[in-house]
């Protein structure tokens, strides 16, 4: 595709997932557990990382993963990115990986994630991500949708909309007690 059709594309989708997401927020969506998703498709998905190395979210094993679809252009994407790198630090010896997975293009997520001082992975899925976050149960389109995977990669949480530190502890508490 060329790169103007798909500028065009993600400035379309965009909107329509800006729009979705500043209802979501507005509604402050609860965290949802004992979904029944298919991970297999997120876990499989080779996406290439900020040096364009493909990457698969199976790339941490044994690892919680906490899987936040965003974008640059999305403000409540924006708005919950310092809390995740502050999580980050604070749960990474305990096996939690945070994962961006940014819908967007390389030249913007980069300089992005570098100002912002992002201290965890970020993918480029583009406007293909989106078909991800569907598969992983985000029906509306909306930005930002995190999922939670546990240790084994099933899906714990999914949330849409931003992901406040006190709902997001409480998600991933029971997935940090020993087995």
């Amino acid at each position: 595709m060329s790169r103007p059709k798909t500028s065009l594309i993600i400035t379309a989708i965009a909107l329509a997932a800006l729009a979705a997401g500043y209802l979501a927020r507005d509604r402050q969506t609860q965290p949802r557990s004992g979904e029944n998703f298919d991970s297999a498709p997120l876990l499989a998905a080779s996406l290439p990382d900020l040096d364009g190395r493909p990457t698969t979210l199976g790339a941490w094993p044994g690892q919680v993963r906490v899987v936040n679809f965003w974008a640059t252009w999305c403000p409540p994407c924006r708005e919950e990115i310092p809390e995740f790198i502050r999580l980050q630090e604070k749960y990474r010896a305990s096996g939690v990986t945070f994962v961006g997975l940014a819908i967007d293009t390389p030249d913007r997520v980069a300089p992005y994630a570098k100002q912002m001082g992002i201290n965890y992975p970020i993918l480029i899925g583009e406007i293909e991500a989106m078909e991800l976050a569907r598969q992983a149960g985000n029906s509306h389109g909306a930005l930002p949708y995190t999922v939670v995977l546990d240790r084994a990669g099933k899906v714990a949480v999914t949330h849409l909309g931003i992901f406040k530190t006190p709902q997001l502890e409480a998600a991933l508490a029971p997935l940090l007690q020993a087995p």
